[in-house]
């Protein structure tokens, strides 16, 4: 009995057991049907059910303005995605900003213009509270005349310098009438605003006829004034006439800064700096301050700082120096207050160690240097043998000492600098400084041969990498296959840029000049160069 009442309550546990299992299946199983999908996922946008106004109002009067949706919705990236044109100052004030609403409010303080037609554009930034679809472009349209402005301009937004146009570029129109100047972009908001799409492509709708400046705009902080130190601008040469069927291409750079002269301090014991902005190439200066018979000074370029050093010998025991600081038609004179500083000393720093065939190696002084001793240098490569060299001073640097002498591939060179090698401006030899270099193997690099078409001479070459950094470079003059040897083996992207005014570099645009960027080109595809490789490449350059 004891034994079949155990073996009943098992059956029973079992039945029990199984039977939950069961229920518990099939209510998973009826849970999954019903839920795990839950229905089709709703991708549809927001409905607009109202406007107050009706959106496209003539002789509009309001301050507030309405808008109704058929479900909750909220604002995603507004500050980014609002255009308001022409602008309002203040800006309308948009509601709600963070909680969800079936209504947007827009509250209109600015005193509106008469006889204009506004366009407030939100963009993608209008969505469902549950799914995050937006509302694609809506725009609210109004006029404070009699009818709607209808008239367009259209067109397109490049890079001018780099190869990847920024997003979200703002493209302006200032209206050209009897108050127009050209200093309008640096103090006026403009008529009307558009924006680039994905593609940066942009319509500035809604605008009435007339004659206009036609430019853009990318900045930091979005205030539709131009501000050449921070922004990046693009214009049209010519006034654009509305209406107008023409797809207008603007050019986006960085101006580069107007030369200033800043200020002049001592920064050493017998050493004056003169700060500045901009390219340095009209900068002089010049001691007015009476010096004894002896006295000599050189100037130098600080590395990587907007710096003229201007080096004095032997120092000079005064309260103070006065200076004539030339640049372009300009003389300033400046007064240098003199105190007890420290003097500098020498110090030489390597530019290069791993080396081509061809290179020199290259040495940086924090002094100018008056001379150099090659038979104070010493060059030993890897099997102990000593190398002839040469050693010279950068006439157009006298910071930067070359020192030349024959390599060979998968080498390795040990050079000494005894004392004496260097002589300072001020008559400081060097210490014994000893330094490393080597080469590599030829195979560990590649060669490219480059055939340019549509190319007007003379073109700047360039093998730029993926970070924007100039690898190679080259100033081609004349039709002909252009060769590039030896080279880091990578993918680099062409560029060439047009060398218009021949000066070898690339030269930017400045609007008050009247000066659009030198145009540049590059190749759709990226070269790769391999090791141990000889390559051919064609670059079709745009028309």
């Amino acid at each position: 009995m004891f034994l079949c009442g155990q073996l009943g309550g098992m059956k029973n546990t079992i039945s029990n057991f199984i039977l939950s299992i069961t229920i518990s299946l099939v209510l998973f199983q009826c849970a999954n049907r019903g839920t795990a999908e839950g229905g089709p996922k709703d991708e549809s946008p927001p409905k607009i059910t109202k406007e107050e106004p009706a959106n496209f109002s003539t002789n509009f009067k309001a301050n507030e303005i309405r808008i109704y949706f058929d479900e909750y919705i909220k604002f995603k990236n507004l500050q980014k995605q609002l255009v308001v044109s022409p602008p309002m100052d203040p800006t309308p004030e948009i509601t709600p900003l963070s909680a969800a609403s079936k209504y947007i409010t827009i509250k209109i303080y600015d005193t509106l213009q008469p006889n204009t037609t506004y366009a407030i554009n939100f963009g993608e930034s209008i969505i469902d509270n549950n799914e995050g679809n937006p509302f694609p472009f809506y725009k609210y349209v109004f006029s404070t005349g009699s009818y709607i402005d209808s008239l367009s301009v259209k067109g397109l937004v490049i890079e001018a310098f780099e190869r990847e146009t920024p997003e979200s570029v703002s493209v302006l129109l200032h209206e050209v009438d009897s108050t127009y100047t050209d200093s309008i972009v640096f103090k006026q908001k403009p008529k009307y605003i558009g924006i680039t799409d994905s593609l940066s492509e942009f319509s500035i709708d809604n605008i009435k006829a007339g004659s206009y400046l036609l430019t853009a705009l990318k900045e930091e902080n979005t205030n539709y004034i131009y501000q050449p130190k921070d922004d990046k601008f693009g214009y049209r040469s010519q006034f654009v006439t509305v209406p107008s069927d023409t797809a207008y291409v603007l050019k986006l750079f960085n101006q580069d800064p107007e030369f200033k002269f800043t200020r002049a301090r001592q920064l050493a014991e017998s050493r004056i700096g003169f700060a500045y902005e901009g390219i340095p190439d009209s900068l002089s200066v010049k001691l007015l301050s009476d010096v004894p018979d002896d006295f000599l000074s050189t100037t130098s370029k600080e590395f990587e700082k907007d710096t003229l050093n201007f080096w004095m010998n032997p120092k000079l025991d005064i309260d103070s120096l006065r200076f004539q600081v030339t640049y372009f038609s300009t003389k300033d004179t400046v007064t240098v207050r003199m105190k007890k500083m420290e003097k500098d000393s020498l110090t030489l720093k390597t530019v290069n160690s791993t080396l081509k065939p061809g290179d020199d190696m290259l040495l940086r002084s924090s002094i100018p240097l008056a001379s150099v001793d090659m038979s104070k240098t010493s060059i030993i490569d890897k099997d102990s043998i000593a190398i002839e060299s040469q050693f010279s001073i950068d006439e157009n640097n006298r910071t930067l000492a070359k020192l030349n002498f024959d390599l060979t591939e998968n080498n390795n060179y040990d050079i000494t600098l005894f004392p004496g090698a260097l002589k300072d401006f001020y008559g400081t030899e060097n210490d014994t400084l000893r330094l490393r270099a080597g080469t590599k193997l030829l195979s560990d690099y590649g060669n490219i041969r480059v055939s340019l078409r549509n190319a007007k001479y003379p073109i700047i070459l360039q093998f730029v990498t993926t970070n924007g950094d100039i690898k190679e470079e080259k100033i081609v003059r004349a039709q002909g296959p252009v060769d590039f040897i030896n080279i880091d083996p990578g993918k680099y992207f062409l560029r060439a840029i047009f060398d218009t005014n021949d000066n070898g570099k690339y030269d930017s645009g400045n609007f008050l000049k009247k000066i659009q960027p030198e145009r540049v080109s590059y190749a759709e595809e990226l070269v790769e160069v391999r090791a141990f490789w000889e390559e051919f490449t064609e670059f079709i350059l745009e028309d």
